[in-house]
């Protein structure tokens, strides 16, 4: 074959390696299309659907509101006629005993004057007699027309402007939300969720983050907040979860529409404290522990169930009860669990004190973290420095292992560099308190 077929060759084949690539990069532009007018399409429909329920339901729950309002008003109106009407009754009775007696006195007087003019004056005398004991001249007072009650109805027309003004601005349609998911991190047993604004003209006064399980069934709460990120915790590793979030703005009492949902999940196991330790108590997940009386004057260290802390994660303490306050208490990490000792505050370990004092190899530096009270939380974030890059083939090489940690406590932290005697892919952490009543929760 010439050179010069060989090279056509060459470039038949570019072209259509070419060609094969723009296809795959248009059928995937085609399958994106298609998501996103499956969004539009389903999200729209979903609207739909959630007006209709919502004004079905206000419909029927105004119309339940103005029976129970007309059926009030109808009762006072029952009770304002039967109170005015009671005490017109019983003068109506009192008249009409009155006019029964005289029709009688009228019987018998007119029979009484019929007998007169026979002379039989028995019959006049007793009539006269009981004429005079009728009171003929006292008639009962009959109300006057402005003295009873005349029942209306006051009525304000304008609770109808009032109302349509209301309803012409009851709810909104949006097309883009405005605040969205921006990040997912894995964490041991929990994901990092972080949001921002979409939208410079919303002024957000708090956030609401949901999540669930899988892509299906109902939402439940994970934070209402200020802030614009949130650990949300006892997440099973390797299982997907949806995220949303929405806002308030300020001034308003109604959230804003949700987020497009985000699909996270974490490989990583949840940090657990070891169980079967003497002197402390763990939760059903083994990861709060609470230092318990013990009948051993000496309690030992509690250490994690594996070294489950990676370089380049945030490894947080949660206090959550102290007890009495002893310098030898202490959070921290270290690169082997030592049974021998009564603290962390030991060599090949980094720890703070309750009293915020903060140690490296066992050795107290000069830099001070704010004491550690109830509700403290203290953050270890670690990466590895190393003149020489680290490999697997230098590992165990002490010279070159170093690690940079933070320690974060309150509003305040130190950062140090930690040199250990040989290369360790991950940390165990641990804590020591030498009385009893503290908790403390590990994430």
């Amino acid at each position: 074959m010439s050179l010069e077929a060989e090279t056509l060759l060459l470039e038949a084949k570019e072209s259509i390696e070419a060609a094969q690539n723009y296809r795959t990069e248009l059928q995937e532009r085609l399958h994106g299309l298609s998501q996103a007018r499956k969004q539009v399409r389903g999200s729209s429909s979903q609207s739909r659907e959630v007006l209709k329920r919502h004004f079905s339901d206000l419909q029927t729950a105004v119309t339940q509101f103005l029976s129970q309002r007309l059926t009030t008003l109808l009762s006072d109106v029952d009770t304002i006629e039967e109170e005015s009407v009671r005490p017109l009754d019983d003068c109506q009775k009192l008249i009409e005993h009155g006019i029964s007696t005289a029709d009688e006195l009228l019987r018998e007087g007119e029979a009484a004057i019929r007998c007169g003019f026979k002379e039989d004056k028995e019959e006049l005398v007793s009539f006269t007699k009981k004429a005079l004991q009728i009171q003929l001249d006292s008639l009962p007072e009959v109300p006057a027309l402005v003295d009873v009650a005349c029942v209306s109805a006051q009525l304000d027309d304008s609770v109808l402007l009032v109302m349509r003004e209301k309803l012409s601005k009851h709810g909104s349609v949006s097309s883009h939300p405005p605040v969205q998911i921006e990040e997912l991190q894995e964490r041991p047993g929990s994901v990092l969720v972080r949001w921002c604004k979409v939208d410079d003209d919303f002024a957000a006064q708090d956030y609401h983050l949901q999540y669930r399980r899988g892509a299906s069934g109902q939402y439940g709460d994970a934070y209402i907040g200020k802030d614009c990120e949130f650990l949300v915790l006892h997440l099973d590793p390797h299982t997907e979860h949806q995220f949303r979030v929405c806002a308030r703005a300020e001034g308003r009492t109604e959230w804003s529409p949700w987020s497009v949902p985000q699909v996270g999940y974490t490989t990583l196991a949840p940090h657990e404290w070891c169980p079967d330790t003497e002197g402390y108590f763990l939760s059903s997940r083994r990861n709060m522990a609470m230092r318990s009386d013990s009948s051993s004057s000496c309690v030992l260290p509690l250490y994690s169930k594996a070294a489950s802390y990676f370089y380049g994660q945030t490894l947080t303490f949660n206090i959550l009860a102290v007890g009495q306050v002893n310098k030898r208490d202490t959070l921290g990490m270290c690169v082997e669990c030592e049974t021998g000792t009564e603290s962390l505050q030991r060599d090949q370990a980094v720890c703070i004190s309750t009293n915020g004092a903060v140690f490296v190899n066992g050795k107290e530096m000069t830099n001070q973290l704010p004491a550690i009270t109830i509700g403290s939380t203290v953050t270890y974030d670690m990466e590895v420095v190393n003149l020489v890059p680290l490999s697997n083939n230098n590992l165990n090489d002490g010279s070159n292992f170093k690690l940079r940690v933070t320690i974060s406590s309150g509003n305040r932290e130190v950062v140090f560099d930690w040199l250990l005697d040989q290369g360790v892919e991950s940390l165990f952490f641990g804590c020591s308190f030498a009385n009893p009543g503290w908790k403390v929760l590990v994430f």
